[in-house]
């Protein structure tokens, strides 16, 4: 049986939970375009490149022309923007191929001047020793021990180009490998990771001997107020 005061109380309630302000809806995160076709899988090379899934990348890191940020950089150069996970490759006429890459994680990023001295297909990946002293798992793959051979599970990917500084070896590379959940990100120790279908791209049209030049990870984002 219902009494009175029950009544009150539950209209009451019933009152209240009717004027709480409600939550704010979220829209949903707009669907990421379908991948061009050259994020597929690249049956041709020597070891199998596997298609990009779809969804994971943003559309923002994938290969575009865009106005080249750098116009004092000559044409052919490299530039590196870590804080805003870019590479630009200047193409000349006002213009620049821009790709997504990963960068250095806190403490592991380079940033300067520097040659590209040569580059690689498919290249053999020798862990530094400065890597091995953290993490001694990988001497099997020191210099020493002739390091691991090129292929599937191979840090360095499908492409490899080796930064040079004054005539010596800086240990940074811009290659390929990195999974793509990770592209954007600071994760590597140090070098520039892309996509294997894009470091592909770039081995292409990169010329030996280009400068290259590596932002201050901690400089102001070139894209952060356009894109």
């Amino acid at each position: 049986m219902i009494t009175r005061r029950i009544f009150i109380a539950a209209s009451t309630a019933y009152g209240l939970a009717a004027c709480a302000p409600k939550p704010p809806e979220v829209p949903p995160a707009p669907p990421i375009p379908p991948l061009p076709a050259r994020y597929g899988a690249l049956p041709d090379e020597p070891y199998p490149v596997p298609a990009v899934p779809e969804g994971v990348v943003p559309e923002r890191l994938w290969l575009q022309e865009v106005d080249n940020p750098f116009p004092f950089e000559p044409e052919g150069s490299v530039v590196v923007d870590p804080a805003a996970a870019y590479l630009h490759l200047v193409t000349g006429n006002g213009r620049a191929l821009r790709y997504g890459v990963s960068v250095g994680a806190a403490g592991f990023g380079w940033s300067g001047d520097a040659r590209m001295q040569f580059r690689r297909k498919w290249p053999v990946w020798k862990a530094p020793d400065t890597m091995i002293a953290r993490r001694p798992e990988f001497e099997p793959y020191s210099v020493a021990n002739g390091g691991m051979a090129p292929g599937v599970g191979n840090p360095l990917g499908a492409r490899a180009l080796y930064l040079f500084q004054n005539g010596e070896d800086t240990l940074y590379r811009i290659h390929g490998a990195c999974e793509p959940a990770y592209l954007g990100k600071a994760v590597s120790s140090g070098c520039i990771r892309m996509l294997d279908q894009d470091v592909i791209d770039l081995y292409e049209r990169v010329r030996h001997g280009a400068r290259v030049k590596v932002l201050p990870a901690d400089a102001p984002a070139v894209f952060a107020a356009t894109y």
